[in-house]
């Protein structure tokens, strides 16, 4: 899949959330960051930290491909 901006990484993370039966508080937990953040992230919210999506990505068990 390709994405080419935030509120396309937010849909995945949101669509992968709710197909693992999580609510957003039990990812924030999980990935170690606040809900607010899952929400803004969800939510396309371009300030969106990097470090932050990875963890959340991994936590969910997704795995991010940069090709040159």
């Amino acid at each position: 899949m390709q994405i080419n901006n935030v509120s396309e990484i937010g849909k995945v993370i949101k669509n992968t959330r709710k197909s693992q039966g999580l609510t957003q508080a039990d990812l924030a937990i999980s990935a170690n960051v606040g809900v607010r953040f899952i929400v803004d992230l969800e939510n396309g919210k371009e300030t969106a930290q990097i470090g932050k999506i990875l963890q959340v990505c991994q936590m969910l068990g997704l795995k991010i491909e940069i090709e040159g």
